[in-house]
């Protein structure tokens, strides 16, 4: 059984010591390391999350960003080909224009042309005849 004398109480009393030097020397450095080390992490964590919610906001942006710019770049498009299709259709009736213009006169000189030969042969169509009836009748006419 246990005896109570003297010894217990200094048993009693190195316990209580040692329990004083090793909280002192080795479980208080190491509850403030794991102190330290949970509060690095929860900032760490912290700043995860801004850190993603940033980037999920600058994302959101540059999306919005790429629509809209390809939006107006459509649409300028748009606008580009729409005054190229007028500039077109412009340039093509001018030269439609033109070339009518050219036809008509060309038209008008060969008329001309034409209406000049028929009156030289129609001055000439006595002389003509003449010397056909010559030809086929083998005597002047």
């Amino acid at each position: 059984m246990v005896s109570i004398d003297g010894s217990l109480f200094i048993q009693i009393a190195n316990f209580l010591i040692l329990i004083w030097i090793l909280n002192t020397i080795l479980y208080k450095p190491i509850r403030n390391v794991l102190r330290q080390r949970k509060e690095k992490v929860t900032g760490l964590e912290r700043d995860i999350d801004l850190s993603q919610k940033d980037a999920k906001e600058k994302s959101d942006a540059f999306s919005s960003g790429m629509k809209a710019a390809r939006a107006k770049g459509l649409k300028e498009k748009d606008v580009m080909v729409q005054a190229a299709e007028n500039e077109e259709k412009e340039i093509v009736g001018k030269i439609n224009e033109k070339a009518a213009a050219e036809l008509a006169k060309v038209r008008e000189k060969i008329a001309k042309d034409a209406e000049g030969v028929r009156n030289s042969l129609v001055k000439e169509i006595d002389t003509f005849a003449r010397d056909i009836g010559k030809k086929i009748l083998g005597r002047a006419v």
